[in-house]
């Protein structure tokens, strides 16, 4: 994980998300990526922890809405610019779609979640945000995914999230479906064990771990 001393670099990283410097933000990810080079670490300890931090800034309203839009797309640009170097060499031939509920606006967490199956050597379907249910039902079929990955980042469309869920389960019993978000960071696996097939996970620690004890049975 990230040193403890880099706990200066991520205030200062905080600090000029809400400020909105893209420049400065650029600049202290590459610095860290030179302490330490791992992308996991990066992702999880500095990014993800940062705009969980933004959230919590705008939900208590101590930040606006733009300032928050602002902050998650520098992050999500930040993410644009590590992809080439995260996709592994070694491939499996699995497959998994990567999606936010439909209702749901904040995509830089699942984009999170598809660039660890890239690095671990599956393809991964980046949908985003916006996808009405319908359509990725239909995805769905079309693909044949080993894995369907779900965020919830807001907490308000829960309700949503397993509508969602009951669809799926109707038209695909045997899927494997994993869910994350800042929204279920306080649920557990017993929250869903009416759902077969479900995992839970907290962090890209834990997923990773998921990952390599499927291609190790691969």
């Amino acid at each position: 994980m990230i040193d403890m001393l880099s706990e200066n670099s991520s205030n200062e990283f905080l600090q000029n998300l809400i400020k909105g410097n893209r420049s400065a933000c650029s600049t202290i990810v590459r610095q860290q990526l030179i302490t330490n080079p791992s992308i996991k670490d990066l992702y999880e300890e500095l990014l993800r922890k940062s705009l969980y931090e933004i959230g919590k800034l705008w939900e208590t309203n101590k930040i606006s809405v733009a300032t928050e839009h602002v902050a998650t797309a520098i992050v999500e640009s930040i993410l644009n610019e590590q992809f080439e170097q995260l996709i592994s060499a070694k491939r499996f031939n699995k497959k998994v779609i990567v999606a936010c509920i439909e209702k749901e606006q904040h995509l830089v967490g699942i984009k999170m979640v598809a660039d660890v199956f890239e690095m671990n050597g599956w393809e991964s379907f980046f949908l985003g945000n916006g996808i009405p249910n319908n359509e990725l039902i239909r995805y769905v079929f079309e693909i044949k995914p080993d894995i369907l990955a779900l965020s919830l980042s807001i907490y308000f469309n829960y309700s949503s999230l397993l509508h969602l869920l009951d669809l799926l389960r109707e038209e695909f019993p045997d899927l494997m479906i994993i869910l994350g978000g800042q929204a279920l960071q306080q649920s557990t696996q017993q929250d869903f064990n009416n759902y077969s097939n479900l995992l839970l996970f907290t962090d890209l620690y834990v997923l990773e771990q998921f990952i390599k004890s499927l291609n190790n049975n691969h």
